[in-house]
């Protein structure tokens, strides 16, 4: 009987939880799905799932090692560039065939009012002069960079609370699970008086409907550009990971 072999996807996403159940459905495969546990209450869909860090590259590598990994797919949010690099670190000192599944990146278009910037620290400096009420959608792990403008109001949206003690600035917070559809966007920024928008390029449709929300309205969009990811093979959708896939279960 041919040894199953064992895929271990960095996931969390939603293209990463999409990849994960149709990955349990190829024969030849053991999945295990692996979160970061940012969000406190993941949807968990996979056969295996591991929560946590894994301490770095020599952790990776160590998890790789004594897991007996056979295949990687870095599934993890564009942003979350610390553990890509650490993918493929890991996966290059073991000889471990590697993904990446990346959305593509929105792309500014007609009727967009983008300032594209490369930082929270640009963010900060700019947004005085930009807007008084803002929407603040770049999650909640950073919101204490903004919590000392204080005479700027703050809509925030996070799928879970910040953690206790956490800093924030001064607005109204609220929890919510993507992905908005355009109405919701829309009404969401005309209840709540919206002058503008920072949000992350994350790319993909869970959360794109207000960009085109801000479009229609428009607002200004203050868009963080991504961070360089390493190099390596990468898809931008479900279906092409999920071929990659196959082609190693054959």
């Amino acid at each position: 009987m041919t040894k199953q072999k064992r895929v271990l996807i960095l996931g969390g996403t939603g293209n990463g939880w999409k990849l994960a159940a149709l990955a349990t459905t190829i024969p030849g495969l053991e999945v295990i799905n692996s979160l970061a546990g940012r969000t406190r209450q993941p949807s968990i869909k996979s056969t295996h799932t591991r929560i946590g860090n894994f301490g770095g590259v020599p952790g990776l590598t160590e998890y790789l090692r004594v897991q007996q990994i056979d295949l990687l797919i870095d599934a993890t949010h564009p942003f979350a560039v610390q553990i890509s690099w650490n993918a493929a670190i890991a996966t290059s000192e073991l000889n471990i065939p590697h993904l990446m599944l990346i959305s593509p990146p929105w792309k500014k278009t007609e009727g967009d009012r983008w300032v594209e910037v490369e930082n929270n620290e640009t963010v900060v400096e700019i947004l005085p002069k930009l807007a008084q009420r803002i929407f603040l959608s770049i999650g909640r792990q950073e919101l204490a960079s903004y919590a000392h403008l204080q005479n700027l109001w703050f809509l925030m949206r996070t799928i879970d609370l910040p953690p206790l003690n956490t800093s924030i600035p001064p607005g109204k917070l609220l929890t919510r699970r993507g992905p908005f559809s355009l109405l919701e966007e829309r009404s969401l920024l005309q209840k709540y008086k919206i002058e503008a928008i920072v949000s992350k390029n994350s790319g993909g449709d869970a959360t794109y409907p207000k960009i085109i929300a801000a479009r229609e309205l428009g607002i200004p969009v203050v868009m963080i550009q991504r961070p360089p990811l390493p190099d390596g093979k990468q898809v931008t959708d479900v279906e092409s990971a999920v071929s990659w896939l196959r082609s190693y279960s054959d």
